[in-house]
This record gives C-alpha cells, structure tokens and sequence, in this order.
C-alpha cells in the first residue's frame, strides 16, 4: 500500500497512487464582474490577469492573498506548469477537490471539462489537450458563483455583502486541492468499500476509466499491520464491477471484535486493488476501510450491534484566515484531536461537505460523522434538480468512510420552507430519504433533521432550551417525550409530520449555544449567554446532566465546536484555544448515560477501556 506520509496528504486517501503531482500554490488570478471573459477569449491567455492568488483558499480569504470578501460573481485562474512526457498507454488526469459552484476548465486554450456543485469533485483527462513535443502547459479555469441564486446549494455561505446571524463569509471559486495523475489508460475512477460483519466479507465495487475490449483481473490484498486477512483475484469484463471478498477473522464471533471499528478502536484495514489488463499496464491503488455495522432500533443508535451514545459537537468546519478551506492538513488532523480531547466521540459537519483528508483523520483516530451537505434556500424544480444531484456525488465520494455514520441530506426545512403545508416539499424530503437509502442502505438516514421530519431512521431534534429543567421538561421520561413529539415546537415548528415510529431513536442534535455577553454594537450572534469561563463550565454541566438523565434520549450535539465569526456559541475560539478547563469539559461530557442498561452500561464501560489506549490505533 502507499506509504502513510502520502496518504496524509493525498486528497484523495483511499484511492492513492504513488506520484501524484500537487498543483497547489500560485496561480494567475482575476475578478469578472462584467462576465466578459467568455466572449473575450480569455481561456486562451491572451489577456493577462491581473492578480495573484494562493490555490486551494478561496479569494474572499486572507491565506489567498487576494482578501477580497466582497462579492465577485465570476473568476477566472490561470497556471502555467510542466507536464510529464507521457509513456505510450498513458493519460494525465486533472482532479479538482471542489469549486464553488460552477467550473468551466481549458488546457492550452482547448476545452477540456466542467463541472457544476460547490462541495463535490470532478475529474478530467486531458491528455488530447497536452501540447505535444514540450512539457510547459497552461490549465485556465472560470467559477461561477452567484450569491443571489437561492437555487445553489450554499450552506452557511452569506447571500448580503456583510455577514449576519448564522451566515458567514463566502467562499468563491478553487477551496479544495488541485492534483494531476498520471495513469495507464484502464484504470481505476472509483473503489468502495461496504463492510458486511455478519457475513465475515466486505463488498468491494469499482468502476474502470472505459469498458474493458477483454476481461481484466483485479487483484485484492486486505492487510490488518503485516497480517493478511484475505486475498482475492477476479475476472471482469465490464465498466463496473462489484464482487464479495471474505475476510475468515469476521467469522470467529469471539475474535471478531479486534477488527471492528468504533471511536475507542479505530481499526483500519489497509487494501491494495491492482487492475490488470491482459495487454497493458497495470494500475495499482492504496486504500482502506473500516470494518462495522450500524443501526438505529429499540431507542437506541447502534454501532457493532450494540447500544452506543454519539456525544456529538457541531461544528462549520470553518478557519477565519482560509473560511471553507483548511489551513492545511496538520490542521485538519488538529481537529479531529481536539475534538476528541474536550471528551466528544463525535461531529456533526454542518451545511458543508468536509475534505476527505478531514474524514481520514476522523477514520484514524475514531470519531463519528454526521454526514450533511450544504443547502439551498429556495424550493423549485431547479434547486430539487440541483440538490438531488450534488447529493448523489457526495454518497458517491465519500460513503466508503467507516467514520460517517448518518447521513443528513437536509437541515431546518431549509431549501424546504413549506414542508408542512406544501405536499411536494414533502415529498422531496421523503424522496431523499429513500434515495439515500436506495445508494447506502448501511446507514440511518434523517430526511429532515432539527424538526418537521419526515422519513427518519433517527429523529434529530433541535433545541436551545437554556437551562437543565426546561430540557427535562420535554425529554425527562417516555411520557413527556411523546407529547414533546405530537405537540411541541422547540424550534417554532412541529417536530415530526409523518406518524411517530415507536422505538425511534431519540436525538438533541442542536442544543446550548452558550455565548459570552456580547459587547454593545458588536456583530454578534448567540443563542444563550453566560458570564465567564466558571458560569460556562456550570450552564453547560446544567444542560449535559439534563441530557444524560434522559432515559429516551439516544444521544446529542452540543452547539458549537468554534466560534464562528460573529457567532460566537463555540466551546473554543476561532482560533482553537479553548475557553474553558478542557479537562472539566471533557468531565462533564464523559459521563455515561442513566438511560443505559446495566448490560449496555458494561459495554459503555469496556468502550471506556479502549480510551487508556493511543487514539491512533489503526494498523495503517
């Protein structure tokens, strides 16, 4: 498998192969405000841009160089680089992490591809577009982003010039890595890994650059440290393919455990795909996976068929010098430790789709991802269209991640605003429900999470009751809680449309919000206040015990991780300094739930056992 310094940095961690060429750094760069570029030809170079900009942070950020968070609708970028002489049998593909929202992409003046969806990636194979006889090649890319087109799934990103209440800063164009590959002409697009425990297998699927002319061999090698848990060699003979690889360890109930995956024991298993065609050279990837199997039933979140609580943060996944993007990968990894340290198990990404190099770390070290997508704020046939598709590129992208243990395609009502009164917003909500369910039927799905929920596997609730009694009022017993369900309105808003499941886990996946008093005329935003770093340490004891006390709730979400802009509800600052005793946090949030059976309390306990273990525990 390819070296773990590679995997790190690669922005794609399980598909990794071993040269893979970084296209990062300073490209040429300019605004469009005019839209001229198009008609003007600017795809062939001939009018020079006027700026500098430092590739993957958008241009409304400081680490781009450009800092110019007003808004810019169109952008265009340049790069002049060297192109490796290419072997017979070989193609250059261009891969792009994401841009926001609209790409158009030419090399050497030539069209070669686009791609439209904020969050997702694209690849191209430009190898007809290389110039021939010399290495010195130009890429030119134009990004649409349009900040009044409620249709365009936007997340958290401000439509008006200044940020306000929860919206922040936008970010426009190129925000994650730029990479080029070179690689025999049958080779690998896409590898995905579903784990099947009870089987002792993991499905593997892969889909090929063309349709193989003869049948080609595809070579499987599992490893878990230097031991191999399988190998498996077949023959296919189509684009796609889709093949079981049994794993005998899985088979041996009473062993079975040491390769299961779970926050406590990240057990990771390194794989190798070779694809080799009979007359042609093979393309060899590094990848891994997670072996473990998810529920929700009885009450409860399942996680290896076992009661398990998420002790969730949100989080925006946002930097204050880089906004979407990350600083860097170090800091992506600093992340998920922090995280983890302050005593949560797991993060709810909220309206963005993270970096894989993010997932990867939370795949390492053991934390659970809520799995969310960025929304629109309009209900049309357009933004159903738009969404659904952006949607589908996500399972598609990240869905081999063990670390993703829900998915969440929508948040609030929001891109719904009439879901309980207009049956086709509804419907819609129903609808991606069941096509999440249709591409990964592994995972509880919620179609709808905070309220107004309609096919739900979990039911997420938002609340941002401000004190410990207030939550017990509506969570405190069986009673309370199916009134709360048929009648309450934390949020303003019915929680449930469609019938109550009994036995549905129960979840406060929005509450807190603790902020400090904010200073007169200070942009800020908060959902409940507190004095300083003793009242916040107490007011957030107050609402966890509440929470723990439950015996019907499932699990929680504090919000939020990070102070945010003016919204400044985080745990942490901007900047990541705590602000408050982290290990009294950590206190606070480790207590087991009076919920929990005395068997699931034995379990919770075992889990305990595993955290005296180094975070990092995976075999890559």
């Amino acid at each position: 498998m390819t070296s773990i310094e590679s995997e790190k940095v690669c922005p794609r961690p399980q598909l990794v192969r071993s040269g893979w060429i970084d296209l990062c750094g300073q490209w040429a760069f300019t605004f469009d405000d005019e839209d001229r570029g198009l008609t003007e030809d600017w795809h062939t170079g001939a009018v020079p841009f006027d700026r500098t900009i430092t590739v993957p942070y958008p241009p409304e950020s400081e680490l781009s160089g450009v800092r110019a968070p007003e808004p810019h609708a169109v952008v265009w970028y340049r790069l002049d680089f060297e192109a490796p002489m290419l072997a017979p049998g070989y193609r250059f593909i261009l891969n792009f992490g994401a841009i926001d929202y609209t790409a158009t992409v030419w090399i050497n003046g030539i069209h070669v591809g686009g791609h439209e969806g904020g969050h997702t990636p694209f690849s191209v194979d430009v190898t007809e577009a290389l110039k021939p006889g010399t290495a010195k090649q130009s890429i030119v890319v134009r990004a649409e982003d349009r900040p009044d087109d409620a249709t365009q799934p936007r997340g958290k990103q401000d439509w008006k010039h200044e940020p306000h209440d929860i919206w922040y800063h936008r970010t426009t164009g190129i925000w994650q890595p730029v990479w080029a590959e070179v690689v025999p002409a049958l080779h690998l697009t896409q590898l995905h890994w579903t784990s099947r425990v009870s089987a002792a297998s993991v499905t593997c699927e892969g889909e090929l650059a063309s349709e193989p002319r003869e049948p080609v061999t595809v070579a499987v090698t599992l490893k878990h440290g230097e031991e191999i848990l399988a190998e498996q060699t077949v023959r296919v003979d189509r684009k796609h393919f889709r093949f079981g690889v049994s794993i005998p360890g899985l088979a041996h109930g009473q062993d079975r455990n040491r390769l299961l995956w779970s926050p406590e024991h990240p057990v990771l298993i390194d794989a190798t795909v070779e694809i080799r065609p009979p007359h042609s050279s093979a393309d060899v990837v590094g990848s891994y996976f997670g072996l473990r199997e998810l529920g929700a039933g009885d009450g409860s979140f399942l996680l290896n068929q076992v009661p398990y609580y998420p002790r969730m943060v949100l989080q925006q996944g946002y930097w204050p010098q880089s906004h979407l993007a990350a600083p860097d990968v170090e800091a992506l990894r600093r992340e998920v430790e922090l995280i983890k340290e302050l005593g949560f198990n797991g993060v709810r990404i909220h309206q963005k789709v993270e970096d894989p190099r993010f997932l990867y770390w939370c795949d390492r070290l053991g934390l659970l991802v809520w799995g969310e997508t960025a929304n629109a704020y309009e209900f049309s046939a357009n933004a159903v269209e738009r969404l659904t598709r952006e949607w589908l590129e996500v399972l598609r992208r990240v869905r081999s991640h063990p670390c993703i243990v829900t998915w969440v395609p929508l948040n609030e009502s929001w891109g719904v605003p009439d879901i309980a009164t207009v049956p086709a917003q509804a419907h819609f909500a129903r609808s991606m429900y069941h096509l999440t369910k249709s591409i990964d039927p592994t995972r509880p799905v919620v179609s709808n999470d905070g309220w107004e929920i309609t096919a739900a596997d979990i039911y997420g609730i938002h609340d941002y009751s401000s004190s410990g009694p207030s939550l017990a009022a509506r969570y405190g017993d069986g009673d309370v809680l199916a009134r709360t369900l048929a009648t309450g309105r934390p949020g303003g808003r019915r929680l449930v449309l469609d019938e109550v499941v009994p036995g549905r886990p129960v979840m406060l996946t929005e509450f807190g919000g603790l902020s400090p008093i904010p200073v007169t005329g200070e942009n800020w935003f908060g959902y409940s206040t507190v004095t300083d770093a003793e009242d916040l340490v107490r007011r957030l004891d107050e609402l966890v015990t509440a929470i723990l006390d439950s015996p019907v709730l499932a699990g929680f979400c504090y919000t939020q991780f990070t102070d945010t802009e003016q919204e400044r509800n985080g745990l942490v600052t901007a900047d990541r300094k705590p602000k408050a005793d982290p290990v009294a946090i950590r206190a606070i949030l480790s207590r087991h739930p009076k919920g929990l059976s005395a068997e699931e309390v034995g379990a919770f306990r075992d889990e305990a056992m595993h955290k005296a273990k180094p975070a990092d525990s995976s075999s890559a």
